[in-house]
């Protein structure tokens, strides 16, 4: 199975950053300031936890991290033999993020959106876990320095390469990245404020929609490649 071209595999990257984007918002506006994929920003909630005594935030924090670092293991054990680029294996392991965030989907409509603390630990897990196997899908896509959660480094990059050489084409896959989470967030915003039990859908519908299209074109690239070895 041939891999989506560089180009449409930056598109693919995009898309994830947006379901990031949502996800995180909703989290952090609805799960008690916590991120399903900022881990510096939940490691500071740690630490704040700590100093304070505060058992409950504490709780909280470790459910973020943990909950990523299980989806990280999670998603590297079945790729860490598989070459860069999209293939059936991705396919899967991306499909495992999608579930995930259906059942957080299921779960905040059950809730009306309005999740207690104990549920809500429980979906944010679900979230963070989801996070770190799309973070692993990410970095597998064959993109050399890509995100979608994490999106610091990103920044970094782009303002180093402009400073270091200004008249260098800047890189826009890292420009898209960066909109296509801020986008995210915008959306996820605007579903929380108008339709707030539906808002988790739209990062599943996401990653669902990068699963079928990056499947459709290595079908279509394995054919068109089959076609040309018979002729």
């Amino acid at each position: 199975m041939r891999a989506p071209s560089t180009r449409a595999t930056a598109w693919l990257l995009v898309t994830l950053a947006a379901a990031s984007g949502c996800i995180d918002v909703i989290c952090l506006i609805r799960l008690n300031g916590y991120f399903a994929s900022v881990v510096t920003g939940n490691l500071v909630h740690f630490g704040h936890a700590l100093a304070t005594a505060d058992a409950r935030s504490l709780m909280g924090a470790v459910v973020a991290v943990g909950g990523y670092a299980v989806g990280v293991a999670a998603a590297t054990l079945p790729l860490r033999r598989t070459p860069p680029g999209w293939n059936g294996r991705t396919a899967v392991v991306t499909s495992a993020e999608a579930v995930l965030l259906l059942g957080f989907t299921v779960g905040w409509f059950a809730c009306s959106a309005r999740p207690g603390y104990g549920f809500g630990l429980v979906l944010l897990g679900m979230a963070a876990v989801s996070s770190g196997i799309q973070s692993v899908v990410t970095v597998g896509a064959g993109v050399k320095g890509a995100s979608t959660t994490y999106l610091t480094g990103s920044l970094t990059e782009l303002v180093r390469r402009r400073i270091v050489d200004p008249h260098r084409f800047a890189d826009v896959g890292g420009v898209g990245r960066l909109a296509g989470l801020v986008l995210g967030a915008v959306l996820g915003t605007v579903l929380l404020r108008t339709a707030p039990t539906w808002a988790p859908a739209l990062a599943a519908a996401l990653v669902i929609a990068v699963i079928a299209f990056a499947v459709g074109l290595t079908r279509r690239a394995s054919a068109a490649s089959d076609h040309r070895q018979r002729r």
